[in-house]
């Protein structure tokens, strides 16, 4: 049972991280995903596939792991904040 659990848990996560990424995407394409209409949402990334440069790396989908803290997506707003270990600002933001 529980590897039929782990299996179902991988599933959905990577059923709503594609549909979160798509939007994102499309938003991008639109040009909705702008400061005003959305939000950088730093760790919920899937390795790979944020959004824009991280504090260690220079380009998009360039995340080395998952739930990196530095990564983000864009996100409409108040979506972030709904997602466990979504968060509006970086880990070294925080720090600060």
């Amino acid at each position: 049972m529980k590897k039929m659990e782990k299996i179902i848990l991988s599933a959905i996560t990577a059923v709503f991280t594609t549909t979160v990424t798509a939007s994102s995407v499309i938003a991008a394409e639109n040009g909705s995903a702008t400061k005003q209409q959305g939000e950088k949402c730093y760790g919920i990334v899937k390795a790979g596939s944020n959004d824009c440069a991280t504090a260690t790396q220079s380009c998009a989908g360039s995340a080395t792991k998952d739930n990196q803290p530095d990564a983000f997506i864009f996100l409409p707003k108040g979506v972030c904040e709904k997602i466990v270990g979504g968060s509006l600002s970086s880990k070294e933001e925080r720090k600060k």
